[in-house]
């Protein structure tokens, strides 16, 4: 049974039929739409090119378009965490353009941390009730207390100084964080510098993020990479056996008693080459030469 349908969008967004293709195996249309569209390609031939661009867009671009916010409406979203175009480096690019810090900041563990910060829990904390993947926003930066405040869905949560290491900043996320979520815009920047991590899968899912708009950053020979390679798609399940039930069982069974028939053949046949070996014609005077190839039988056997 396939899933077909994705109900986030209308039957006539490009979103949608940008991301079935995707699913079916095709690449999408990557052309200029004629008038307002909700899905666009931008051409970037290197991660030098694709950067600025993808600070623009979500700077200034979008926002000035659509009318979204740049930092809580708009998520850039990357195939890996790694490279000039991977999630860490857009991070740091990001955060200096939509949010320098002030003089009221934190530094702690590689990341800088200030009030206005988009960040995301990364490990579950059930104290505090965050949660890995969960998206927030710092409210405050206390350096005498040592502690940093942030807001999850409308939620104080206080981190002291020494727990920032289950933040980071959340300007940019791996696709693999965003499964399960969906944002109003995303940007998602795809160059074959990404190669290890271009499949038709990751593809797909980043697309269906968006509610409203879509931006693919990159090069169309990235975009047809990541749609032929499917060798992330096939998942080893149970199901088609649980699906099937007693059938699969009763085969299983079958299978299973033949085994065993042909284990009880060979043991007696073991049995009946060994007895020579153990009969009272030996003892009667059997010739030396039969002795010898009866025993030799029982050797080739055991």
């Amino acid at each position: 049974m396939r899933l077909t349908e994705v109900f986030r969008q209308a039957a006539h967004s490009r979103i949608i039929t940008s991301a079935h293709q995707i699913n079916r195996g095709s690449i999408p249309d990557l052309s200029k739409p004629e008038g307002d569209s909700d899905f666009y390609f931008v051409q970037a031939d290197d991660p030098e090119t694709a950067v600025p661009r993808i600070i623009e867009l979500v700077k200034t671009r979008i926002p000035q378009r659509f009318g979204l916010d740049p930092v809580r409406d708009i998520q850039v979203l990357c195939p890996m965490n790694r490279g000039g175009v991977g999630a860490r480096s857009l991070n740091i690019e990001l955060q200096a353009a939509l949010n320098p810090a002030g003089e009221r900041k934190v530094e702690r563990f590689g990341w800088t941390f200030a009030p206005g910060d988009k960040i995301m829990q990364i490990e579950n904390d059930y104290d505090k009730d965050v949660y890995n993947g969960d998206i927030g926003y710092v409210d405050d930066v206390d350096p005498e207390a040592g502690e940093l405040t942030a807001c999850f869905d409308g939620r104080a949560v206080t981190y002291g100084f020494g727990e920032l290491d289950t933040l980071v900043p959340a300007y940019a996320a791996t696709i693999h964080k965003s499964q399960g979520s969906e944002y109003p815009a995303v940007v998602i920047p795809v160059l074959t510098q990404h190669y290890a991590m271009l499949q038709r899968n990751l593809l797909y899912t980043g697309v269906t993020r968006g509610k409203r708009l879509v931006v693919l950053v990159g090069q169309k020979k990235a975009v047809a990479i990541a749609v032929r390679n499917v060798s992330g798609r096939r998942r080893w399940s149970k199901l088609d056996e649980w699906l099937a039930g007693p059938a699969i069982h009763h085969q299983r069974r079958s299978v299973t008693d033949l085994i065993m028939t042909v284990m009880d053949l060979v043991t007696m046949t073991r049995s009946q080459v060994s007895a020579p070996s153990l009969s009272p014609r030996t003892s009667r005077g059997l010739p030396d030469e039969q002795t010898s190839s009866a025993r030799g039988c029982v050797h080739i056997y055991e």
